[in-house]
């Protein structure tokens, strides 16, 4: 392994891959991407492979738009087929507050320039009659929305960025970060040191560690989230559909299996991956309620996978005011998958030329906690 860089990543999920994949397409190779087990073996590899624009925070929608740029042009681009399908997204709204927030969410994401629009109950019905929609007060669909194998988006940026010199080292754990006068010095590794001056941390649902590291306190909790899949059934559905008051989302893989996923509003925080049953017999008894054609299929495969939450349920994309050269893209809540090539574009961007380029991420500083922010509403 190389024992000195310009730039050190702490974590190997999408965001740190498409960090390195960055730094060297702007032209620094000098990069040692670290992770501690395989390439997206942590949240990355465990989420539902969702890739979502309709958010209630502007923010949000514009670094969505500038990824799904990315995802459309990821096989030309980074060279790898990554099974992206744009199928949609389609949202659910059951109640009056459901369906002004709705409202005022899309007039701003059409401002921002999304193709979205609002469909009637009668509307949603005729689209989507095999699903039962009592109740429903209008629907949000964004055709352009869809999903990706999330597996495969982190080893094209990996296997893209080694091509261009980066040094990829799995099964490699940082434990500590040598800091002198504030500025790094040292990443210590299990495999031995590596002599560096930048340090990125994309841990994902180890952020708050990753920052101990440095002696920072990092305002990231990780909550334990679950899915499962079934077997496959014959393609019906395109869009992943998701209601946040009945908490859940789904959606189809191209191979006809169901993946839906829900969040425990009695979770508390810590770094447990292990599935529950409460889970799937939660899900298992409301989702045929909303899907009748599940009642009687089986489930193949049942796994959880962190939710690195944010105070604001937004990432904290930012370089720290008391440790030089010390960047991190964390807190993403869920949503890192999606978010990912924009905010890899953009750090890497910081990174080289001194500031971010592509798009604006002031607005997701460390400082915004302590000057009052509003939250993400979307957020399952």
């Amino acid at each position: 392994m190389k024992n000195k860089a310009c730039v050190t990543i702490i974590g190997g999920g999408v965001v740190g891959s498409a960090t390195a994949y960055y730094l060297a397409k702007n032209g620094l190779t000098d990069v040692v991407l670290l992770e501690r087990d395989y390439l997206s073996s942590g949240s990355t590899g465990r989420c539902g492979g969702g890739i979502r624009q309709q958010w209630s925070e502007r923010m949000n929608v514009r670094l969505a738009m500038r990824s799904v740029e990315h995802f459309k042009n990821f096989e030309r681009e980074v060279g790898l087929n990554i099974e992206y399908f744009q199928g949609g997204y389609l949202l659910l709204a059951y109640t009056e507050e459901e369906e002004a927030l709705f409202k005022k969410n899309v007039a701003m994401q059409q401002e921002e320039g999304l193709d979205v629009v609002l469909l009637s109950r009668e509307e949603t019905v005729r689209k989507f009659p095999f699903m039962n929609l009592e109740g429903l007060k209008l629907s949000a669909y964004c055709p352009s929305d869809g999903h990706a194998n999330p597996h495969l988006t982190t080893f094209g940026y990996a296997r893209a960025a080694e091509k261009m010199g980066v040094n990829v080292l799995t099964h490699t754990d940082a434990k500590r970060v040598l800091v002198e006068n504030g500025k790094i010095r040292t990443v210590v590794t299990d495999r031995g040191e590596i002599e560096t001056g930048i340090v990125v941390n994309a841990a994902g649902g180890y952020s708050h560690q990753a920052g101990e590291m440095v002696g920072l306190n990092l305002p990231t909790e990780s909550y334990r989230h679950q899915i499962f899949v079934t077997e496959p059934l014959e393609h019906i559905l395109d869009p992943l559909v998701i209601s946040f008051v009945n908490n859940f989302y789904i959606r189809q893989t191209g191979s006809g299996n169901f993946i839906m996923g829900q969040g425990d509003r009695d979770e508390l925080p810590g770094l447990e991956i292990t599935p529950t049953w409460k889970f799937l017999k939660e899900m298992s008894d409301k989702m045929p309620r909303f899907f009748p054609f599940l009642k009687d299929v089986r489930i193949l495969r049942h796994w959880a996978g962190l939710y690195n939450m944010s105070p604001d349920a937004q990432p904290i994309i930012d370089r720290s005011n008391e440790i030089e050269d010390f960047y991190f893209a964390i807190g993403f809540s869920g949503h890192g998958f999606m978010l990912a090539p924009a905010v890899g574009e953009a750090l890497a961007e910081w990174i080289v030329f001194g500031e971010p380029r592509s798009v604006d991420i002031s607005n997701l500083s460390l400082q915004r906690f302590e000057r009052g922010f509003t939250r993400e509403k979307n957020v399952v």
